[in-house]
């Protein structure tokens, strides 16, 4: 589905000029930094985990930063600003992510070494395990790469004044071409230096929005609350579950909805495989716990920013002209931004609105840098190199990692400029799913049972995968209903948005029925 362009931002001329000079000087010097942060040397070690020199604090806030994209706080906030109770569950659900990642955090650490699929080849090393690890790999980051610079042409669109698809595709064009090329090259040191840099910048933003937010209705959160709901279209459900439901939907459809949303993101996120390489940036298993405890702090701070940038949002601009010209509530974080500080016209406001630009996109750079490297990692690693390599060959490797970060960065932004304008918000819940469907019974079962085999890893990877590819495309998010991708088309035959009611109990039957049928065939 096209969607309606989303109305811009409008912004006045000389205000404009500080919008433009501060946004590029933020942009040139973002990516200067990562990549002077570019590791010493072609050691894999360094390229892949940074050497393991970072300390617990600045592990927690890349680890924090990594499991926060710019499309979760982008979608986050904008869910909470148009959907109400069902976005705040939203950030209750990363927190949960991570509680789960804790209990897993110690075994991923201790196997793990640079990819899943040397976390996953544990249980049986050949290149067939590695290889399918890099499929369910790539599967996800070039899903989150897609939808990570399609948005940043929306935002940038919106903030220079632009509407349509052209002038976004324009723009998803020049600055991934930008963002690619520093992630591809700064390595995991480049990686962790720009979540840094965009937890720092993200949560100044932050807390000066939420000021503005409250000092706005005069620091009383009661008053926040009860604005964003009288400003919904329905302001009887904002504060329900169901305002996220497709429109038509029944009460059973739209509550396993909800449950299957909740559980794609608490099992998801977890086992994303940029998570698993930056478990292995610790120094051993008990740090690897160490970083997760201080993460979940850092991140339950993010959520309470969230939930009130949200509510102030709905307030403030409007839930239902947020809705109206944004159903995806993506621009609602920038559209508050634009009311906040006597409105971007001013030249206080202005610079204000610099900031909170600047934040995103170092939040869709820093994401960006951790897909590419996952991706690129797979594919020299895993797919290019799956024996041991000697020290000596360590320079190719990295040589054709950055060249692989290259080709599926640019995969990546063919299918963003070929759907800007589409409705593609589905791919970030789907690239969970299909985590939560392969890795999570894959490492389950390696921990905890002795009889699983090779043939079942292959079967929980790869049936795990297309069980979530295929009731994906045959959900309401991809066709016949007015908000799908393709709202002509008639192949919903599956009921849900949301796949991993379904796919993550295939995962771990397709890994137990493998493990028999293999274990009776070598009888």
């Amino acid at each position: 589905m096209v969607l309606e362009a989303a109305a811009p931002i409008l912004i006045g001329r000389d205000a404009s000029q500080v919008l433009v000079i501060g946004f590029l000087i933020f942009l040139v010097g973002t990516l200067f930094f990562s990549l002077m942060a570019d590791p010493e040397g072609d050691l894999v070690s360094a390229y892949y985990r940074g050497g393991r020199q970072m300390g617990t604090l600045r592990n927690a806030l890349a680890l924090s930063s990594e499991c926060v994209p710019a499309g979760t706080i982008l979608g986050t906030t904008g869910t909470i600003a148009v959907s109400g109770y069902d976005g705040l569950f939203v950030t209750l659900s990363l927190l949960l992510s991570l509680g789960v990642l804790l209990l897993f955090a110690r075994t991923m650490r201790n196997h793990g070494r640079f990819t899943v699929g040397d976390l996953l080849a544990r249980r049986a090393e050949s290149p067939a395990i590695r290889i399918a690890g890099a499929v369910v790999t790539l599967s996800i980051c070039v899903l989150l790469l897609t939808f990570e610079i399609a948005g940043v042409g929306l935002s940038t669109a919106l903030l220079f004044g632009f509407s349509g698809p052209g002038a976004q595709q324009v723009l998803s064009l020049m600055i991934g071409s930008l963002i690619i090329c520093a992630s591809a090259f700064g390595g995991m040191r480049g990686a962790s230096a720009l979540h840094i840099l965009k937890a720092v910048v993200f949560g100044a933003a932050s807390l000066i929005t939420v000021a503005l937010v409250l000092s706005h209705f005069h620091w009383s959160a009661d008053a926040v609350i009860s604005a964003a709901r009288k400003s919904s279209s329905f302001p009887d459900r904002f504060l329900g579950q169901g305002m996220s439901a497709v429109p038509g939907a029944s009460a059973t459809t739209a509550g396993l909805d909800f449950i299957g949303l909740q559980l794609t993101i608490v099992f998801g996120v977890a086992f994303m495989p940029h998570i698993v390489m930056r478990i292995n940036t610790t120094v051993d298993g008990p740090s690897a716990q160490r970083v997760v405890r201080h993460a979940i702090t850092i991140t339950a701070a993010f959520c309470l920013l969230a939930a009130v940038m949200g509510l102030g949002a709905a307030a403030i601009a409007g839930s239902g002209t947020i809705a109206a010209t944004d159903p995806g509530g993506t621009s609602a974080l920038l559209r508050l931004a634009s009311h906040l500080a006597g409105g971007p016209a001013t030249g206080g406001g202005a610079w204000f609105f610099v900031l909170v630009a600047c934040a995103v996109f170092a939040a869709v750079l820093a994401a960006s840098a951790s897909f590419t490297l996952s991706a690129a990692a797979a594919v020299a690693h895993d797919i290019r190199s799956p024996r041991k390599r000697a020290r000596s060959d360590e320079g190719t490797e990295v040589l054709a990692a950055r060249w692989a970060g290259v080709g599926i960065g640019s995969l990546s932004m063919t299918f963003a400029v070929a759907v800007q304008g589409w409705n593609i918000q589905f791919l970030t819940i789907l690239a969970m799913a299909i985590a939560a469907s392969t890795v999570l019974p894959a490492l389950i079962y390696s921990t905890f049972w002795t009889g699983y085999t090779r043939a079942g890893l292959l079967w929980t990877l790869y049936g795990g995968l297309a069980c979530a590819l295929v009731l994906q495309l045959s959900s309401p998010a991809f066709s016949g209903t007015a908000f799908a991708l393709f709202p002509h088309w008639h192949i919903n035959w599956y009921p849900l948005q949301t796949v991993a009611l379904i796919s993550i109990p295939a995962g771990f039957l397709l890994g137990w029925t493998g493990s028999l049928v293999s274990r009776n065939a070598n009888r």
